[in-house]
């Protein structure tokens, strides 16, 4: 019978495993990023969110280049510093945090447009912003703790 390049020897197989798990804890030794990177993209999500409180196109055409070239930059500084990239929406684990995440966008967002578009409050959207900011901070540490567990787990 052919092994087609597979090997079936038992001591290979385990120093392959071994090979992935050193790999992996390698990876995860590695993945946790600065902490000012955190700081960089709630930045970023709050002068996006703030800038529908000026209610011009312009200003949200711009905020839109600043978010879209900041996340770039923190992408390219993460690979710089880690010597990898991993998609935020994987499947997985990590997934828990997007959606709480993404969930407390909706409602923050909803309620803080509500306030300033309905109600007339001028300056709610650049609330809602902060507080989006803030959260989306901790959400990156949060969802990068869980990955790095992820990769420790055992093959």
């Amino acid at each position: 019978m052919e092994s087609e390049g597979t090997t079936t020897d038992r001591a290979a197989a385990a120093a392959d495993l071994a090979a992935l798990q050193a790999g992996r804890a390698g990876m995860a030794d590695r993945a946790m990023q600065p902490w000012w990177y955190d700081v960089a993209l709630g930045l970023l999500v709050f002068e996006l969110i703030s800038s529908y409180s000026l209610r011009a196109n312009w200003v949200t055409a711009a905020a839109l280049v600043v978010f879209v070239a900041g996340c770039g930059a923190l992408m390219t500084a993460y690979k710089r510093s880690t010597g990898f990239w991993v998609n935020g929406l994987r499947p997985g684990p990590t997934q828990r945090a997007v959606r709480v995440w993404v969930v407390g966008y909706v409602v923050v967002l909803a309620l803080a447009a509500g306030a300033e578009y309905g109600l007339g409050w001028r300056g709610a959207v650049v609330a809602g912003g902060a507080v989006l900011g803030v959260p989306i901070a901790l959400t990156s540490r949060w969802w990068t703790r869980i990955y790095i567990t992820e990769l420790r787990k055992e093959l």
